[in-house]
């Protein structure tokens, strides 16, 4: 009886193979050859998965892009009765990726990003992200206050986390500084004192 085999997990098995590749070297260092190797399978079932090197790259960022908002998504779940304003905190701090036990994460998410600039598949994927999470952000800024564009304030705060990620993984500052002046943006966007 031939073996049955489970596609969808074997590929987000090669999908999490790409991710720790491109973790320790860049979308430059994911090769077919060293994917197969790393999620434990052949070539053959490799390409059986994605038919070309592009859709395993598209894969692999979906599949990491839903590993972030499950996360987020679970801490905003984990305080329904929260306000607005500390969802919006808990939701930005969570997909800044600054703590240590998401650096990984975090360089991943880069290297796809950096890749975007020049692959057209990647930026539609990120550009839906991005529209989705802005979505969000607006939604809360609105609820926590009336006083400004929810829609400019929300794009500003997407920037703000993606910048601040990066700075700290170029170790320009450190994590606590990152969340420091997260804090402070949220702060005066409340129309709260500084500090």
């Amino acid at each position: 009886m031939p073996k049955l085999v489970d596609h969808e997990s074997r590929r987000r098995r090669i999908a999490d193979a790409v991710c720790r590749l491109a973790e320790e070297s860049g979308l430059e260092g994911v090769t077919l050859r060293d994917v197969a190797a790393r999620a434990e399978v052949s070539m053959g079932a490799v390409q059986r998965c994605f038919r070309t090197k592009d859709e395993m790259l598209t894969f692999a960022l979906r599949h990491i892009g839903e590993r972030i908002s499950a996360r987020v998504s679970a801490r905003l779940v984990q305080s329904p009765a929260q306000s607005a304003r500390t969802a919006l905190g808990h939701a930005t701090s969570e997909l800044s990726l600054l703590r240590e036990e998401h650096r990984a994460e975090a360089r991943v998410w880069l290297a796809f990003l950096a890749q975007a600039a020049v692959s057209r598949p990647l930026a539609e994927i990120l550009r839906a992200n991005y529209t989705g999470l802005q979505e969000v952000f607006t939604q809360l800024v609105a609820e926590a206050t009336p006083d400004c564009d929810p829609a400019l304030e929300a794009r500003t705060l997407l920037a703000l986390v993606d910048g601040l990620t990066t700075h700290v993984l170029i170790d320009h500052i450190s994590p606590a500084a990152a969340l420091d002046v997260l804090d402070h943006h949220l702060r005066r966007l409340w129309g709260e004192p500084a500090g």
